[in-house]
């Protein structure tokens, strides 16, 4: 599979093999959405948290006799029917949302994702991408440029979750001068996942010779299709 690569002008600068085994999977949603939720449910950070009658204050005395005064049987106020009473089947800190994901589960459903965006034509490669120094001015002189691609508009203009930037290796330059755009994530190839792959509509993979090393190397074995 050849794809064109850019420079960080926006012109070509040549063309790379793809991996079908990487890049030509059909989509399997149930595989992608089992991954998803699995992720979304590990990261979740259980902090609610309710008394139940047995840890709020007071209620050690029963309120009133239990004949004779013409009103309700009661034992204690720490009953849930009582205003300051403990709570029922409220969240509690204990619970453990936490779901197993196979290694190579994650790893199809990355390559699933993958191979939909670049059916979709929201894949660009990039040979380089470095800065001279921090400035969001060439940062937006570069989405700009890569803009100028047919079927990548969109990254000039897209407001919300525009685009995940990958590099090979961290180059603060590049982190910061993205640093005032809230829809464009920087972050190195190695840490791409579902998740991220999912929430931006773009992904623009620089290095990609080094990057295709990354997911090969993820495979112990042949993704089946």
């Amino acid at each position: 599979m050849k794809t064109p690569v850019y420079s960080q002008a926006g012109k070509k600068s040549g063309d790379i093999n793809l991996p079908e085994a990487i890049f030509g999977l059909p989509m399997n949603e149930s595989l992608v959405h089992q991954v998803y939720v699995s992720m979304m449910s590990n990261k979740r950070a259980n902090i609610a948290h309710t008394k139940d009658r047995s840890e709020v204050r007071g209620g050690g005395k029963k309120p009133w006799k239990q004949k004779g005064t013409g009103r309700a049987r009661h034992g204690s106020r720490r009953s849930p029917i009582w205003i300051g009473g403990g709570i029922t089947f409220g969240p509690r800190n204990e619970k453990n949302f936490k779901k197993k994901i196979n290694k190579k589960m994650k790893t199809k459903a990355l390559f699933t994702i993958l191979s939909q965006k670049m059916r979709d034509g929201e894949i660009i490669f990039v040979d380089s991408l470095s800065f001279d120094a921090p400035k969001t001015k060439d940062a937006a002189a570069m989405l700009s440029s890569l803009a100028g691609v047919e079927g990548f508009e969109g990254l000039a203009n897209k407001k919300n979750n525009r685009a995940m930037i990958t590099t090979v290796d961290v180059d603060q330059n590049v982190i910061k001068s993205f640093g005032n755009f809230s829809n464009v994530s920087v972050d190195e190839f190695r840490k791409i996942n579902p998740v991220d792959l999912l929430k931006y509509k773009y992904l623009v993979i620089t290095n990609p010779q080094d990057s295709i090393a990354v997911l090969e190397a993820k495979v112990a074995e042949p993704v089946a299709a």
